[in-house]
């Protein structure tokens, strides 16, 4: 089983949710969620799941859970 490791820096309280990947490397994922609750974590985790089509237990957030740039860990089969 591989891995792959996306950096991502979070946009809550959008307008609409989008994932899109910027000139660096590093990936913009506007939600729609505010940042209360791990509401725009579990909203982040959904979008990533089905932006690469994989299972949402497939994704985790490895650091910067309370941080807008996070670290995130898919585990693909």
């Amino acid at each position: 089983m591989s891995s792959v490791t996306l950096r991502v820096k979070v946009r809550p309280n959008a307008r609409s949710s989008s994932l899109e990947q910027g000139l660096d490397g590093v990936w913009v994922a506007r939600l729609k969620s505010p940042p209360v609750d791990g509401k725009a974590n579990r909203e982040l985790i959904a979008l990533v799941a089905h932006r690469f089509q994989c299972a949402k237990s497939a994704v985790a957030i490895k650091a910067g859970a309370s941080a807008r740039l996070k670290v995130l860990v898919l585990k693909r089969a």
